[in-house]
C-alpha cells in the first residue's frame, strides 16, 4: 500500500491508535497533514471527485467552474429566447452565479482543508462520509415539494411561516414556477430549473456539513500547531459560503416559507462557525 492512505496507517501504527482516527484527543491519534498529496478517494467532496474523473478530461478547478458558469448561463438565455422567458433570466442568472460561487468557495474550502494538520477522523467525516449528498438531497426533496405541491396550494393565502419573520412579506399571487415560467412550463426550462436547483442544494447541504464538523473538530479532535487561526479562516469562508446565497432572497421576498428557510440556513451555518471560532480563540 501507498500513498495517502498509507501513510496515515504508518502514522495511527506509530501512535498505538486506530487508522481511522479517535475522537480523543488523548488517545494518541496524531494529526496528519495533507499538505503537497493529491486528494485520493474519501478525500474530497463528491463535486471535487466528479470533476476529477470525467473521462477524457483533465480541468482545473478554474476550468471547470468557467465550463459550469458558460453552459448553464447559455442554457438560461437560450431557452428564454425559444420560449420567450425573458422576465426569468434574472433570477436564472443570479442563481447559476451562486451556484459558480459555491464552487469556487467549495474546491477553496477542499483544498485548504487538506493543507491542514489534523485528526484523521476529521477528514474522514468531512469529505469521507458524504454526509452533505445526503443533506443536499433532503434539501432538494423539500424545496421541489414545495414548489410544485405546497406553493399551489396555498398560494394567495397568509402564510404561517410569514408571521415567524421580523418584517412583513407580500402575498404571492401565483406559484413561484408560473411567476417565472408561465402557466405551461416547457419541459427543458424546468429540467435546466431543476438542474441549478440541486446545484445549489448541494452546495446548502455542504455548507451545513462544514459547520457541523467544524464545531466537531473544536469539541474532540485534536489539531496540529500553528492550524488554529487558519481553520478560523476556513469557517469564516463557509460564512461567506452561505451568505452568498442571499443573492436570491429578491426574488423568494413573497415566498415566506423559502424566505424563512434561506435566512434560517444562514443563520444556522453563522452561529455553528462563530461558535466553532470561538471555541478556537478561547482553546489558544
Amino acid at each position: 500500500m501507498s500513498g495517502p492512505a498509507a501513510e496515515r496507517d504508518d502514522a495511527a501504527s506509530a501512535a498505538g491508535s486506530d487508522p481511522g482516527g479517535g475522537d480523543d484527543p488523548a488517545a494518541g491519534s496524531e494529526p496528519v497533514s495533507r499538505r503537497g498529496s493529491p486528494p485520493a478517494f474519501g478525500e474530497a467532496w463528491v463535486y471535487e471527485s466528479i470533476v476529477g474523473a470525467l473521462p477524457g478530461a483533465s480541468l482545473s478547478g478554474a476550468a471547470a467552474i468557467g465550463l459550469q458558469l458558460v453552459v448553464f448561463e447559455a442554457g438560461v438565455l437560450l431557452f428564454a429566447h425559444l420560449y420567450g422567458l425573458w422576465s426569468a433570466v434574472p433570477a436564472g442568472t443570479v442563481a447559476v452565479g451562486v451556484a459558480a460561487v459555491g464552487s469556487y468557495l467549495m474546491l477553496k474550502l477542499g483544498e485548504s482543508n487538506r493543507t491542514l494538520d489534523v485528526s484523521p477522523t476529521y477528514y474522514r467525516l468531512l469529505f469521507g462520509s458524504s454526509i452533505e449528498v445526503v443533506l443536499a438531497v433532503l434539501a432538494f426533496v423539500a424545496v421541489v415539494t414545495h414548489l410544485f405541491v405546497t406553493d399551489p396550494a396555498t398560494v394567495g393565502e397568509p402564510s404561517a411561516a410569514a408571521r415567524l419573520l421580523p418584517f412583513p412579506v407580500p402575498v404571492a399571487e401565483e406559484p413561484l414556477v408560473s411567476d417565472l415560467f408561465g402557466a405551461e412550463p416547457p419541459t427543458p426550462v424546468v429540467y435546466l430549473a431543476l438542474l441549478v436547483l440541486w446545484d445549489l442544494c448541494y452546495r446548502i447541504g455542504t455548507s451545513w456539513w462544514t459547520a457541523v464538523v467544524s464545531l466537531y473538530r473544536e469539541l474532540r479532535l485534536s489539531t496540529g500547531p500553528g492550524t488554529a487561526l487558519r481553520f478560523r479562516r476556513l469557517d469564516a469562508l463557509n460564512v461567506a459560503f452561505a451568505v452568498a446565497q442571499l443573492a436570491l432572497v429578491p426574488f423568494i421576498a413573497d415566498r415566506p416559507v423559502l424566505l424563512l428557510a434561506m435566512l434560517g440556513h444562514v443563520v444556522a451555518v453563522t452561529v455553528v462557525s462563530a461558535t466553532a471560532m470561538g471555541l478556537s480563540l478561547l482553546g489558544e
